[in-house]
């Protein structure tokens, strides 16, 4: 798809840019990643939202691997009171890459150390299954 606009388009994990998407469901917003987006286009996403969880929800870790192996179903992701959360993060993250697909997108601006769009110490499943087709990423 050809952009109309002569600023980039980014898709950024909407927690970033201060929505009250966070796990916890507080405000912590990124001001590294805000001026990464100055002059651009953005588009916030929330795939746990987008999966089918609330906010404030209960927290969440891979478990047995990374995001690639729970896509492959070799690791799951579990609350911490032990609630298999797997299938809403799976479709959190089809979402995302639909909405990602539907758009010129320059590059996926995502949260660190998340389940879900963590992309260097953790590598969560969004950011897998991102990285699988072959779009850029950059963690903050």
């Amino acid at each position: 798809m050809i952009s109309k606009h002569s600023q980039p388009i980014y898709l950024v994990s909407a927690c970033l840019t201060g929505l009250k998407t966070r796990y916890d469901g507080k405000i912590k917003s990124c001001p590294k990643c805000a001026m990464a987006l100055e002059g651009a286009i953005w588009i916030p996403i929330c795939p746990e939202q987008l999966g089918g969880l609330s906010t404030p929800r209960i927290g969440a870790e891979l478990t047995g691997g990374n995001g690639r192996d729970v896509l492959q179903g070799r690791a799951r992701v579990i609350r911490q009171d032990r609630v298999d959360v797997t299938g809403q993060f799976i479709a959190g993250a089809k979402q995302v890459l639909q909405i990602a697909r539907s758009q010129p997108i320059s590059a996926v601006f995502l949260k660190a150390e998340s389940p879900s769009c963590g992309l260097n110490r953790v590598l969560g499943v969004t950011a897998a299954l991102l990285q699988e087709h072959n779009f850029i990423l950059r963690e903050f």
